[in-house]
């Protein structure tokens, strides 16, 4: 056998064991979270034709998405980003819906990123789009329930860092920047290079209103009211004023939800994803170099499907979760009630009965018959490594220890 076949792909990996049982408890607990909010669960494919993640979506380069051909030749992609799959479900089932849709889900996502990047191809994303709802309320929602779910993952730590397309856009083109620069400053800005910020826009000889919006970018701030200084020199700017606006409507109602701790206000955050166009959200903790949490506001994308509605949205990231909680040793209490019968031949009839009711009544019951190589220590052993919370022995056979065994249970 080639030793390759033994191994994974770069850049994906095997969850076994304790942690992938602690992977689907956490994810069971958030979606619980989604669903108290009215969140119905639904599935898309995990591939899609090009074109619903093609440039004109405003999605993943087109370098870094997995292709592949169907039969009749149509180039398919697994989907970088579950966003678009769910803008091309809404206004395919729900076309002439004009009442709020709310939704979640859970899928894994593919992107072919550079192998220096270090970073996993395949991620486990679960989010909830609320869509035909344009107002600040709708927005406070899906922060409600971002902070709800990562305190039930257990974080007492994290930060959600809340932003607007419309301010460095509205900035953007009062600077009257072309295509050229605008990609130019948005490359430094996804690279926290503020240096090469100040020094792209002291090369642009900006006036003095313009360059102290501008100032905003890259700051930080813990509520609506430490920009009102800036939202007065915004006055003139009708784009970057309307979204301070906003953003100051939505810290209002943050208050009412109580998570306002948990907030902060970056005027200047941007997402790789271009079809945003309101609000953008990227979530971060400890011990994950990535955001933990991304979304926004999407209000022209349901177009490109043919529907004309305003939408926002988010996923956790769960693998980046899962790495935080562990470096921040938080563990995932995942309950054990597992049962582990051992028997032997002359038992058999008296072990599968007694594990169907047992299963019947909602018990979790493994059995095994026993083997004349293995001693009790052995099967001991085993219940602890698959942390069984109790081993029952079925059997008339004495072990090398010299002990014979009937019925005995032992309660770890």
């Amino acid at each position: 056998m080639k030793q390759q076949l033994l191994h994974t792909p770069e850049g994906v990996r095997d969850i076994y064991n304790g942690e992938c049982e602690k992977k689907l408890y956490l994810e069971e607990k958030l979606h619980h979270v989604l669903k108290t909010y009215g969140y119905h669960p639904i599935q898309t494919p995990s591939f899609e034709f090009f074109d619903t993640f093609g440039k004109e979506v405003g999605t993943t380069r087109s370098k870094d998405l997995y292709k592949f051909f169907d039969r009749e030749g149509n180039t398919l992609v697994l989907r970088p980003d579950i966003t678009p799959s769910i803008a091309r479900f809404t206004a395919n089932y729900y076309m002439e819906e004009t009442m709020p849709i709310r939704i979640c889900y859970k899928g894994n996502t593919f992107i072919n990123t550079g192998s220096l990047q270090g970073r996993l191809k395949e991620n486990t994303q679960l989010g909830a789009e609320l869509i035909g709802d344009h107002t600040p309320d709708a927005d406070a929602e899906m922060l409600s329930m971002v902070v709800e779910c990562l305190q039930q993952a257990g974080l007492k730590e994290f930060q959600i860092s809340v932003g607007h397309v419309g301010i460095l856009q509205g900035m953007m083109e009062a600077a009257g920047f072309d295509d050229e620069e605008k990609d130019i400053l948005r490359d430094l800005i996804q690279n926290n290079n503020f240096f090469g910020v100040e020094s792209f826009l002291e090369s642009r000889h900006l006036d003095a209103g313009l360059q102290r919006l501008f100032s905003v970018l890259g700051t930080l701030y813990e509520s609506a009211e430490q920009f009102q200084e800036l939202k007065k020199a915004a006055v003139h700017y009708p784009g970057i004023y309307a979204a301070m606006e906003h953003l100051e409507k939505l810290h209002s109602l943050l208050l009412l939800y109580g998570i306002d701790k948990y907030i902060s206000f970056e005027l200047g955050v941007i997402s790789s994803y271009k079809y945003y166009s309101g609000i953008i959200i990227q979530g971060y903790t400890y011990g994950s170099g990535e955001p933990i949490v991304k979304g926004g506001r999407y209000d022209h994308l349901l177009k490109h499907f043919g529907k004309d509605a305003p939408a926002v949205g988010f996923v956790i990231v769960i693998d980046q979760l899962m790495a935080a909680l562990f470096r921040q040793k938080i563990d995932t209490p995942v309950e054990r009630l597992s049962q582990l019968i051992v028997y032997d031949q002359a038992h058999r009839e008296d072990a599968v009965v007694y594990a169907r009711k047992q299963r019947a009544a909602g018990c979790v019951v493994e059995l095994m018959l026993k083997s004349e190589t293995k001693t009790e220590k052995d099967y001991k052993e085993y219940a602890r490594q698959n942390q069984v919370a109790r081993l029952q022995f079925m059997c008339e056979t004495i072990y090398k220890e010299g002990r014979t065994l009937r019925f005995i249970n032992e309660n770890r």
